[in-house]
């Protein structure tokens, strides 16, 4: 990608200071992009609609949306653990997705880009609440980018494991040996996804080079050793 491929583009990042945002506003500005961080709580239903109306323009939805994975045993999980990772991770998409859609549809043409997880593809011990959760933002990426494939609207979703971020991966879990060997064990890639090499494919998926991709979802995860 050149550094001027999302030249023109005005891109709102969700959730800019947690998860991916930070090194998603930093890469795509690199590459030419006019960022819109948005820092706002996103649990709140009007959130969403305010968010976009301060933005103006928005060529390019970034909904990085996270929240601390609970680590419950499911018969353990209580309702509000699931109704609070679901207002956090799930409830917002579509509130964003139909903020920025008439302005999309005017213009004839823009893209949403979710940064999910791969455990909406894998089934993983301990993780009942937060994979259902990210697991409804891919049926709803899949869903919806498929309906708005024909208005020039591409919705796609990065579903990612084992990337350096500070919400799943501090710097106190990567320097756990214990870590340092489920990574060697469990990752052929032998070590995390870098955060920059994530935000780039991200930043390839907002380009007008991605027109082709829609409802699809694609995983970074540095490879897994089937278990």
């Amino acid at each position: 990608m050149s550094a001027a491929s999302l030249q023109g583009k005005r891109i709102l990042v969700t959730q800019a200071g947690d998860f991916m945002g930070p090194t998603l506003c930093e890469v795509l500005e690199e590459h030419g992009a006019t960022v819109i961080p948005s820092h706002d709580d996103v649990t709140d239903p009007e959130a969403p609609a305010r968010i976009v109306k301060a933005a103006g323009q928005v060529d390019v939805l970034l909904a990085n949306l996270a929240v601390p994975a609970p680590s419950t045993p499911a018969a353990e999980v209580s309702d509000d653990e699931w109704r609070d990772t679901f207002a956090a991770m799930v409830d917002p998409l579509p509130r964003f997705v139909q903020a920025v859609l008439p302005g999309m549809l005017e213009r004839g043409g823009g893209k949403i880009l979710v940064m999910g997880s791969a455990s909406a593809l894998r089934g993983m011990k301990r993780a009942s609440t937060y994979s259902a959760a990210r697991g409804a933002q891919l049926s709803y990426v899949q869903a919806v980018g498929v309906e708005l494939a024909s208005k020039n609207i591409q919705v796609n979703l990065i579903a990612q494991n084992f990337v350096d971020n500070p919400t799943y991966f501090p710097p106190e879990i990567q320097e756990n040996p214990r870590f340092q060997e489920r990574l060697k064990r469990e990752v052929p890639l032998g070590r995390l996804v870098g955060a920059r090499e994530d935000a780039t494919f991200a930043a390839y998926l907002c380009s007008d080079a991605a027109d082709c991709f829609v409802g699809q979802a694609f995983p970074v995860c540095g490879g897994w050793v089937n278990r």
